[in-house]
């Protein structure tokens, strides 16, 4: 049984659509309040309507508005605003983007992926909120479709995925072809030929599969599968709702990028003097000079930014040995999770609550932006975890906490959907 096979995409229609750019979107847990608001006024036909669509006077509050979701979804495809691909086929997706001066280009495909109970071949490495997998369920069963795909990671060091879209599919116009707002080129083809699928799905035999980011998305497409299970006793495991739609990528690529998600700290202490007994604590004069010096520490030491209207500080852990002491739950390598070591060391000591804390995973500008206008009193600068480490975590059965990587680029939304019925 393949682990992975092709799929008949419902994809915006050319003839209708003459635009791409306006009408895909990131994916709707990255959307900021601002963007959602400039994205519902791009077109009345960008992605947004469906994948976070609004409450009205017509439909209401609440639960409703994955009824008008629904009904905008089953609008678009009477009016062929959508349309659903006649032949089964996988989604080459090029992504081209710079990083600090430095071209890169990431390949990988959409396909769709078996649903399995065990983490036999496919691992998780991030737990999930009960609440954003309501909210995407609730979305699944008024769509009966899959709106946006999960983020899997997998091997391919000798490269034959990316060598078949360089032998057979490079040299084609791709169907779609977009600069994000991010300022990402996405060029995405289709291949059809099924000799050349076949050798792909190959690929896949025996392989560990590493989900990157929709974690939530995936335990939503389990239990909608096991929804369809128990009304349909007579199930064949082959139905479209035992599959959940995926972008896959090459774990082994240099272009596969990630991120870190920095903490800003609403409400901070005044004296944090017990840190000098944690950490070493350097002065640093001036911002530009942070990311620098915290990639270089952070290749040896658990080291932290910390800035406040003060001034910018590098914190760097004295003592590993303080690690198994302060943290006595999971593995070796869940216990190196700077992540976990910032929250043992400096936040529970501080009482610091979840509450307390928002998120940045932007450039670092944006973490000094909130601290200098008031939105936060502090703000930590991370390094980003490492591909190791994030293959050890999911191996080893075990799951990061929530905000722990940001994978970059994104998959867009809106390149197709997935019907589950």
């Amino acid at each position: 049984m393949s682990v992975i096979k092709p799929f008949q995409g419902i994809v915006f229609n050319p003839k209708k659509v003459t635009d791409f750019s306006k009408v895909v979107c990131p994916p709707y847990d990255v959307i900021s309040s601002d963007q959602e608001q400039l994205l519902q006024k791009r077109s009345p036909y960008n992605y947004i309507h469906v994948m976070l669509a609004k409450t009205d006077a017509k439909h209401g509050e609440d639960d409703a508005r994955y009824q008008k979701a629904g009904v905008t979804f089953e609008k678009w495809l009477k009016e062929e605003i959508l349309i659903q691909d006649k032949k089964p086929c996988i989604y080459y997706i090029k992504q081209e983007y710079r990083l600090i001066g430095q071209k890169y280009s990431r390949m990988g495909f959409l396909a769709v992926m078996k649903i399995e109970d065990e983490k036999v071949r496919i691992h998780p490495h991030e737990k999930t909120h009960a609440g954003a997998k309501e909210d995407r369920f609730k979305l699944w069963c008024a769509l009966k479709a899959a709106c946006s795909p999960i983020f899997v990671c997998f091997s391919d060091k000798q490269k034959k995925v990316e060598g078949t879209f360089q032998r057979k599919i490079s040299q084609t116009k791709p169907f779609m072809d977009v600069v994000d707002d991010d300022g990402t080129r996405n060029m995405v083809w289709r291949l059809e030929d099924l000799k050349l699928i076949a050798e792909i799905v190959e690929t896949f035999n025996n392989q560990n599969l590493f989900i990157a980011d929709g974690h939530h998305r995936y335990e939503v497409s389990k239990r909608y599968r096991d929804m369809m299970l128990e009304a349909n006793p007579g199930a064949t495991g082959e139905e479209s709702w035992n599959y959940v739609m995926t972008y896959f990528t090459n774990i082994d690529s240099k272009d596969l990028q990630i991120f870190p998600i920095h903490r800003i700290v609403k409400n901070f202490p005044k004296d944090i003097s017990f840190l000098e007994n944690i950490f070493r604590i350097d002065t640093i004069k001036r911002k530009e000079d942070l990311a620098v010096l915290l990639a270089k520490a952070g290749r040896n030491e658990h080291t932290f930014g910390l800035y406040t209207k003060k001034g910018i500080q590098l914190l760097r852990l004295k003592n590993r040995s303080q690690i198994d002491e302060h943290i006595k739950e999971g593995s070796r390598d869940y216990r190196s999770l700077d992540s976990l070591i910032l929250k043992a060391f400096v936040f529970d000591p501080l009482g610091i609550k979840s509450e307390d804390i928002m998120y940045s995973n932007k450039d670092l500008e944006d973490c000094f932006r909130q601290v200098d206008e008031g939105t936060g009193e502090a703000a930590f600068i991370l390094n980003p975890v490492r591909i190791e480490q994030l293959r050890a975590i999911a191996l080893n059965g075990e799951k990061m906490p929530p905000k722990s990587t940001y994978f970059y680029p994104k998959a867009l939304s809106g390149i197709a959907l997935y019907k589950l019925t």
